[in-house]
């Protein structure tokens, strides 16, 4: 049968044929996009050595005057060949070498883990590669070294530009190193140079951290991490305060310091995208988003977290895995079995929803209805949360959102989401009591 012009088989016109070919296309392309993302995954790797221990940090890491860096290096590699295997991921999406302190490995390191990855999965030459540099451990030749391994993206623990209080943190660097470090690494790395500053320290005014504050953000690049200082048992801090010899702000003094700050950066072009993380011209930390979006990711080295499905073992579901704390026992048992993960637990959809809470809350935009649905597709949102009066009524007063975009938090709530988050995760654990969510598979 003859077809008539501008016809395709069956009669329909071929304009409207072409019309829907592109639209399939873009909905194929779509899928295929979103395939990639959930096959994409980020990788941490931990360099647990420090040259001191500073007075408030409790974080896996270890004093040793002699590093066996050849021995690190191929434990690490052993490990990353043995993870990356394991999950089967395609792609790569964020490298973050952190600590302990990543700046005193050797920049080969680096080099050989990212020639690794490149290896076992795609590492687009745009990847973003960060490590994290404390300002005494590189100087510009080293920066510079670290920069030609591959490493795109710099995160300075300046902490304070107070010397008084870089003591009394027990950190080995001045306020001049800092400044030095972080014109050096904005020099190397423009527009994806971080800082990460701590307030609420000991003694310490609001009127000083404004003055302070003011003075990084002149110098600064584009993104800022900013922590409250956290009291951690066992650490000379934690004794020091509690023993009287020094006094820790209040905690309505911390509040009005907190406040005080995102005032401050929002005047200087920052945009707060998380509880403790700004960035202006877009200079955001995939690695970090790919955490609070609970996308996979694989911890490498000693006491390092991961999250990811075992696939070449038939895993279905996502497992959080913890490797071994101590280098020196992480090692032997890498060179035996080829990692050394020493816990690893199958994650049920209860355990999934309640990192995505905890994770996806701590974001400005807070949790889309997308992100909530491909961790639990028969309950949305309005479904789980907005049955609980007391949600309602924080929802009224403006300090829970909920709309067509998702859950978050106000502006103000921000500030108040420790005192909010136990409200969702009891309504979420009441929601799954009732129906045996807990006892689902992960999707």
């Amino acid at each position: 049968m003859a077809l008539s012009r501008g016809r395709a088989a069956g009669g329909w016109p071929v304009s409207l044929c072409r019309r829907f070919m592109t639209v399939w296309r873009k909905l194929e392309s779509g899928s295929e996009e979103e395939e990639e993302k959930e096959a994409a995954a980020a990788v941490y790797v931990h360099w647990p050595y420090c040259q001191r221990r500073c007075t408030y940090c409790n974080f896996n890491k270890y004093v040793k005057p002699a590093v066996d860096h050849d021995l690190m290096q191929q434990c690490l590699v052993r490990e990353s060949e043995t993870l990356l295997h394991l999950s089967q991921i395609k792609r790569i999406s964020s490298v973050y070498f952190g600590g302990g302190t990543p700046s005193l490995a050797k920049p080969a390191t680096i080099a050989k883990l990212l020639e690794t990855f490149s290896k076992c999965a795609q590492l687009p030459d745009d990847t973003e590669v960060t490590l994290e540099v404390n300002p005494t451990s590189a100087g510009a030749s080293k920066l510079a070294e670290f920069r030609s391994a591959g490493v795109n993206r710099f995160s300075l623990g300046i902490q304070t530009l107070n010397d008084q209080d870089l003591v009394t943190l027990g950190r080995d660097h001045n306020s001049r190193d800092s400044l030095r470090t972080l014109q050096e690494a904005k020099e190397l790395c423009p527009g994806r140079t971080s800082v990460d500053v701590i307030f609420g320290r000991p003694g310490q005014s609001t009127d000083l951290w404004e003055r302070e504050l003011e003075e990084l953000l002149v110098a600064c690049d584009d993104h800022v991490s900013l922590y409250q200082l956290t009291l951690e048992r066992g650490t000379a801090l934690f004794k020091q305060v509690h023993s009287g010899k020094l006094d820790m702000p209040t905690e309505e003094q911390t509040a009005i310091m907190y406040e005080t700050a995102r005032e401050i950066l929002k005047q200087h072009g920052f945009q707060q995208y998380e509880v403790s993380n700004f960035a202006r011209n877009d200079a955001v930390s995939n690695h970090n988003l790919m955490y609070w979006r609970g996308r996979q990711y694989i911890g490498i080295g000693p006491g390092a977290h991961g999250r990811f499905r075992p696939s070449t073992e038939g895993g279905a579901q996502r497992e959080a895995r913890v490797q071994t704390l101590e280098p020196d026992v992480w090692m032997m048992e890498v060179k035996n079995s080829g990692h050394g993960t020493r816990k690893r637990v199958r994650l049920t959809q209860l355990d999934v929803l309640e990192e995505a809470l905890a994770m996806g809350m701590r974001m400005t935009r807070g949790i889309t209805h997308e992100h909530w649905k491909k961790c639990c597709a028969s309950w949305g949102l309005q479904d789980v949360f907005m049955q609980s009066p007391e949600i309602q009524s924080l929802a009224q007063q403006g300090l829970l959102i909920i709309d067509n975009r998702g859950l978050r938090c106000s502006w103000e709530a921000l500030a108040v989401l420790d005192c909010l988050l136990p409200v969702l995760l009891n309504q979420l654990h009441v929601f799954a009591s009732d129906r045996l969510v807990n006892n689902f598979e992960t999707p």
